[in-house]
């Protein structure tokens, strides 16, 4: 049995461009059984940019649920964010997780945004000014929050969902400098601490599409830009120890714009 997955991140919706992905996700339930989303849905993160997420993502005839960016955290205005995508049948996920009844098992998936820190050998520690100490606990605390949610979910096959990136792979592409303003190994992990069979993510816009944690785990970058369509499809099957995972394209392809 197999279970599909679709996914995409990084779609930075306002008014501007809503109603660009959502020709081909109505097509979504002939190729996925989930949608997940990996966060900055919107640009600025504002109430009506959450609206038009809304109206794109909602009601597609199969789960949809994501994580919050940075982006989705400008404007201050998160609980209002959130209530919006419920309100819409979106499930948002932070520091928890949730377990789908899908054709091929049960699918269970742990979500935190993630945040910034570096990756081993280069990154920052919890020591000096108060800054950089509440930086690094950020961190911690958000790696924490997702390794708790993944060991929480009884389900046949576990996915890890992010925004920030829990391995260094998939930011090839992107500058040296701002790797620790991209993601943290701690958040890799977490992810190595449970059977987790996929893990993906976005916010690297110039990155790599694939990746693997230390402890052999598949990663996958589905930023828009990345993915360069409306969403990728990873096909993940539980007879296996470990799970096979591919790829195969979203329908309607899309532009990507900056």
């Amino acid at each position: 049995m197999v279970i599909r997955i679709a996914a995409v991140g990084d779609v930075h919706l306002d008014e501007d461009v809503v109603g660009r992905f959502r020709p081909a996700l109505e097509e979504l339930p002939e190729h996925a059984d989930v949608l997940l989303l990996a966060g900055d849905l919107t640009r600025h993160g504002t109430e009506s940019e959450a609206r038009c997420v809304a109206t794109e993502f909602g009601g597609l005839g199969v789960p949809v649920v994501t994580v919050l960016g940075n982006h989705d955290h400008q404007c201050d205005q998160v609980p209002q964010v959130v209530k919006v995508l419920e309100d819409a049948g979106i499930r948002v996920l932070e520091g928890d997780g949730v377990v789908l009844e899908c054709a091929g098992g049960r699918l269970g998936v742990a979500g935190v945004k993630g945040f910034g820190g570096g990756f081993a050998g280069r990154c920052a520690s919890d020591f000096g000014e108060p800054e950089m100490k509440a930086f690094v606990r950020t961190t911690t605390e958000s790696a924490d929050a997702l390794a708790a949610a993944l060991h929480s979910l009884d389900c046949d096959v576990l996915v890890a969902l992010t925004h920030y990136s829990p391995v260094p792979d998939t930011l090839a592409g992107e500058p040296l400098e701002i790797y620790p303003f991209l993601g943290s190994y701690q958040l890799g992990q977490a992810i190595d601490s449970a059977p987790t069979a996929l893990a993906l993510h976005g916010h690297a816009h110039a990155g790599t599409e694939r990746g693997t944690t230390p402890g052999g785990v598949r990663v996958r970058n589905v930023a828009h830009p990345v993915i360069k369509q409306a969403y990728s499809v990873f096909h993940l099957g539980d007879h296996l120890d470990q799970p096979e995972v591919s790829r195969v394209g979203g329908s309607g392809t899309q532009r990507p714009w900056s």
